[in-house]
């Protein structure tokens, strides 16, 4: 029985802590062309290397 609620208490946690940092269960984080995106607009790469990643990636 102590077991039981033990795993609810860490389940409520888990909710909880997906909840304030924004995620939900099962949600998907950022694919990697997002994250190339983002790379490119912050200036990391150059117009070339973007083009050429996002050839790889698709």
């Amino acid at each position: 029985m102590m077991v039981f609620w033990i795993l609810i208490i860490i389940l409520i946690a888990y909710l909880i802590y997906g909840l304030v940092k924004g995620k939900g269960p099962g949600q998907v984080s950022e694919t990697p062309l997002d994250i190339l995106k983002k790379r490119y607009a912050r200036g990391e790469l150059t117009k070339e290397e973007f083009e050429q990643m996002k050839k790889d990636l698709l």
